[in-house]
């Protein structure tokens, strides 16, 4: 059974042959601003949806007001 160390080993190698050894760098370059971007998109998703939920929430209570 492969290890942790072995299998990042093998990876590596395999991507050194797929791509070269001058690819590499340009594909983890490429790879940490799209997780960048990625991560990005996440903040600002989860921040519209706390806006929206606030917003509901306080319609719903306006809602509630104005009924009693």
């Amino acid at each position: 059974m492969l290890g942790t160390t072995e299998i990042i080993v093998l990876v590596v190698v395999i991507g050194v042959l797929i791509f070269g050894a001058k690819k590499i760098p340009e594909l983890a370059k490429t790879f940490g601003k799209a997780k960048g971007e990625f991560e990005k998109g996440k903040i600002e998703a989860d921040k519209d949806l706390k806006e929206f939920k606030e917003e509901i929430n306080k319609s719903s209570s306006d809602k509630e007001v104005k009924t009693d």
